[in-house]
């Protein structure tokens, strides 16, 4: 959440409750108008993989799959996660989904527990973007 608020709003806000939402948001790139919809779906209601979760993939055109550096357990969680878009979205046609694995709270290097190298290779290995960033900064 804090970093879609980020993207939407360009302010940082530390605290966020455990809610699903919908943002819209307009941006102009390269001289064309996009229209971006965001479900931002918090990580407690990310680990069900019933009719809601593949409801949420067949919806998007995209994914972002952030995880915490400073938590092993929400950077382990991607293969699968992973695997499952793939499965539900590739399954249906030949295009390749978009999929971008983002590490956040970069600026907490300190706390952190999965390195950016770890962050890269599972990338590459299946095949996704990579970044990281920090909401904070």
């Amino acid at each position: 959440a804090a970093l879609t608020v980020r993207f939407l709003t360009r302010r940082f806000i530390g605290e966020y409750g455990d809610m699903e939402f919908i943002y819209s948001h307009n941006l102009i790139m390269d001289g064309r108008e996009i229209l971006f919809h965001i479900w931002d779906v918090p990580s407690s209601q990310q680990a069900e993989e019933g009719s809601s979760e593949e409801k949420r993939i067949q919806w998007a055109d995209s994914f972002v799959l952030v995880y915490s550096i400073c938590d092993r357990a929400s950077f382990n969680i991607l293969p699968l996660k992973i695997q499952f878009i793939k499965a539900a979205k590739e399954g249906q046609s030949q295009e390749k989904v978009p999929i971008v694995i983002v590490g956040n709270k970069r600026d907490l290097h300190h706390q952190r527990v999965v390195s950016s190298e770890e962050g890269r290779l599972l990338a590459l290995s299946l095949d996704c973007g990579f970044y990281e960033v920090s909401a904070a900064e």
